[in-house]
């Protein structure tokens, strides 16, 4: 809940709906915010073809800071699948694949995991450790 202060210099709360969204958007280097609305588990599993799955949430500070990184990365590599999916508690696919940290970027070939990414801190790091492994 934030305060504001009235001309009475009395601290009032503010409702939530209230609360100025400024600080709750996505930062300006976010193209795609992640999305709540996540595919089963057998559906990932039935994609042909290279896909990366990115789990995080819209108001995680380290994944904001890692958009750059794996803004760059993607660029090299447009044919990729790459689904950026909400997660937290109660989320089935983030559980599913035992994601405990965010942004975990999984990198899948035929709906099987060949590759993991934690908190990438550069895009050399997604290049080598995830990409590489999609052949």
């Amino acid at each position: 809940m934030l305060f504001r202060y009235s001309k009475k210099s009395q601290a009032v709360r503010l409702p939530r709906d209230r609360i100025p969204e400024l600080h709750m958007r996505a930062p300006m280097d976010t193209p795609q915010r992640y999305t709540a609305n996540a595919p089963t588990r057998e559906e990932v599993e039935a994609l042909a073809g290279a896909t990366v799955i990115e789990f995080g949430a819209n108001w995680c500070g380290i994944c904001a800071g890692a958009q750059p990184a794996i803004v760059k990365s993607f660029a090299a590599h447009p044919a990729v699948r790459h689904l950026k999916i909400e997660d937290g508690p109660g989320r089935p696919l983030g559980r599913s694949f035992r994601v405990k940290l965010w942004p975990t970027l999984v990198f899948l070939r035929d709906g099987v995991e060949v590759a993991r990414v934690v908190r990438p801190t550069d895009a050399r790091q997604i290049e080598t450790d995830g990409f590489a492994a999609l052949g």
